[in-house]
């Protein structure tokens, strides 16, 4: 049985705004790095403290995952459930689960996967799985408050991404 969803004081529009804007300067420099143009940030209680921010590094290391396992390792679970982690797009699978496991209290994304899989298609890079994070969180003991898409933002983190993909070699 899963547990009530934790009560984190709401993150404002302002705060959402800055918050995703600076992931997306954090994808972009993965991106300058020549590496997938994800970007994360872990926010503290307080809804303004940037803990930590990560970019993408390669296809099992995402912007999201790593820095969730990062911060279970530097932070305990009862302040990680207080924490909000931003990321640009919706967190994969395999990133939910590793926010999940981490204990982070709530994530914040800019752009649904199936934003990113219109820009994608079938790249071999990036092998889209539809399972939204929201159902991975849904199948677990402990709640993950989700906030996003937001959709007065979805754009300028998919702009990040145009042309990206066709720089990366032929579909498979």
């Amino acid at each position: 049985m899963t547990a009530a969803a934790p009560t984190l004081p709401p993150l404002t529009e302002d705060q959402c705004a800055r918050h995703l804007r600076r992931a997306d300067a954090v994808a972009r420099r993965a991106m300058s790095m020549g590496r997938h143009p994800f970007g994360a940030l872990l926010v503290a209680p307080d809804g303004e403290t940037v803990l930590a921010e990560q970019g993408n590094i390669d296809t099992v290391n995402h912007a999201e995952s790593t820095l969730a396992r990062t911060a279970a390792a530097n932070h305990p679970g009862a302040y990680l459930a207080q924490c909000t982690l931003v990321t640009t797009f919706e967190p994969c699978a395999m990133c939910a689960g590793t926010i999940y496991w981490a204990g982070i209290g709530r994530v914040l994304y800019g752009a649904e996967e199936t934003a990113l899989l219109a820009l994608t298609g079938d790249h071999p890079e990036n092998p889209t799985l539809s399972l939204p994070c929201r159902e991975v969180f849904a199948r677990g003991q402990r709640p993950v408050q989700v906030v996003g898409p937001v959709a007065a933002l979805a754009g300028e983190m998919v702009d990040t991404h145009r042309g990206f993909w066709d720089t990366r070699g032929a579909h498979a």
